[in-house]
C-alpha cells in the first residue's frame, strides 16, 4: 500500500478562504488535497473562518440598519427580536351597509 502524500496547508490561508465563505471542495481544490482531509484535520480553522464570516455579515447588517435599511431593520427586528405581522380580524357586530 502507498504511503499517504503529505500536503503543505497553509492553516491561516484555509481560515481566509473559509471566512469567505468558500465550499471544503473548493478549498480542498484550491490545496491540491480532499474535502475530508480538510474536515478531518483542519476543522478548527474552517470553524473559525465560518465563525469569522458570520460576524462580518452580522457587522454589515447592523451598519446597513444605522444607516436606516428599512428592510434590514425588519429583518432584524423578526429574527432577533422575535416581532412578526399580524393581521387581527375584527369581527363585526353588524354587516356593513354595502354588503346587505
Amino acid at each position: 500500500m502507498a504511503r499517504p502524500k503529505k500536503y503543505q496547508i497553509d492553516t491561516v490561508q484555509l481560515q481566509k478562504l473559509a471566512t469567505l465563505g468558500c465550499t471544503n471542495k473548493e478549498m480542498a481544490d484550491f490545496f491540491g488535497c480532499s474535502a475530508d482531509l480538510l474536515e478531518k484535520s483542519y476543522s478548527e480553522f474552517l470553524t473559525k473562518g465560518r465563525a469569522q464570516q458570520k460576524m462580518r455579515l452580522r457587522q454589515l447588517q447592523w451598519r446597513a440598519c444605522e444607516n436606516g435599511n428599512v428592510s434590514m431593520l425588519i429583518f432584524l427586528g423578526k429574527n432577533m427580536l422575535g416581532q412578526q405581522d399580524r393581521i387581527e380580524e375584527t369581527q363585526l357586530e353588524e354587516p356593513l351597509p354595502w354588503t346587505s
